[in-house]
């Protein structure tokens, strides 16, 4: 299948590596933003230390054009959903499917974003015969496929919890870190993911999936957010957390029955270990972990590590990987926006080392 990467940043460069290292697929295209990414060949953009013979282009005309089976669409979403929902639209029309990074509530956005945001996206897959599928590890697999798959080994569920409780010290994006997140901004300081409603915008999609796929209708969502200080400066690769700015953050988003919180997506995130020592911790930098709390109990824990040692790095690459292994599986679906049930299950075949 010939797949087009459209863009090659944190995420995109290691969606290269997994193209080039998936025997069904064959990379035609890589599409940059930056000016002095393009002509560049895509495996030193991929850091793979070798050549695949196709060079970067901001010409998305040229892209489009050569039609073809799946775009992989990992460029930010997260301050530019205008810009990228128009991005994906085009794809869709066009004929070609697509899998995505973002924007995450499309990941299952049915009863959590309003149908006018959406429409385009159903119009346009319907005009084009295509699909659509946005994914990764979070949202996505650690709190679709894995908490679901556990359940099938319940005699009850009483609630089920998503966690993802992570250093994010190495987390080399100051965007996503200071300007989405708020670190290192005064606590008094609101980031655009605490913005009342942008929390639920983007993980009540998991929720409300969750409670789907285990057959409950959800009375309404709830979210929570907390936020703890710098008790001294810190500094990460994204730059600098002075003392007394927020420098870790902890919250829900509850999916609730009654008063009953049934389903929970929890995040726990600190730019330093010795943060909110009473908050969820998991051994070394952290990872997911899904409790379900019934009969019998379970916790699971799923840790990540990438070749370089590091957490983030293996996050990083786990979201490609989720987005290029399941690019069969969507270009074979039926056309319209996909969700991780409408798909069958998504291995690693054919990548087995030899």
């Amino acid at each position: 299948m010939r797949v087009v990467q459209w863009s090659t940043g944190n995420v995109g460069r290691h969606a290269l590596a997994g193209i080039a290292a998936h025997p069904g697929l064959e990379l035609a295209g890589v599409w940059v933003s930056t000016p002095g990414k393009v002509g560049r060949d895509a495996g030193e953009l991929a850091g793979l230390g070798r050549t695949l013979g196709i060079a970067a282009t901001t010409d998305a005309e040229a892209l489009i054009a050569i039609r073809p089976d799946c775009v992989v669409y990992t460029a930010m979403a997260d301050d530019r959903l205008t810009d990228a929902l128009a991005d994906l639209a085009r794809f869709l029309r066009a004929g070609v499917n697509v899998v995505a990074s973002g924007p995450v509530f499309l990941q299952f956005p049915h009863g959590v974003v309003p149908d006018d945001l959406v429409a385009p996206i159903h119009a346009a897959a319907a005009e084009g015969g295509a699909s659509l599928w946005v994914n990764g590890i979070d949202p996505g697999f650690a709190n679709d496929w894995l908490p679901l798959v556990l359940t099938s080994v319940c005699e009850r569920i009483d609630r089920v919890r998503c966690l993802e409780i992570l250093d994010y010290s190495t987390y080399d994006n100051a965007k996503i870190l200071f300007d989405i997140m708020g670190f290192g901004r005064p606590l008094d300081d609101t980031p655009l993911l605490l913005l009342p409603g942008v929390l639920s915008l983007a993980w009540g999609s998991v929720v409300r999936q969750l409670a789907v796929g285990l057959g409950v209708r959800l009375d309404r969502l709830e979210e929570e957010a907390t936020r703890l200080p710098a008790p001294h400066r810190i500094e990460v690769p994204a730059g600098v957390i002075k003392e007394g700015t927020a420098a870790a953050l902890r919250f829900e988003v509850r999916g609730m029955v009654g008063d009953r919180a049934v389903f929970v997506l929890e995040h726990v995130t600190r730019l330093h270990p010795d943060l909110g020592p009473e908050w969820p911790t998991m051994p070394g930098h952290g990872g997911y972990r899904v409790e379900i709390t019934g009969e019998p109990n379970y916790t699971l824990d799923l840790h990540i590590e990438a070749s370089d040692g590091d957490h983030n790095t293996g996050g990083l690459k786990a979201t490609a990987m989720r987005l290029v292994n399941a690019i069969p599986a969507v270009v074979a679906a039926k056309p319209g926006l996909l969700t991780a049930m409408d798909l069958p299950l998504i291995t690693g075949r054919g990548l087995v080392s030899r």
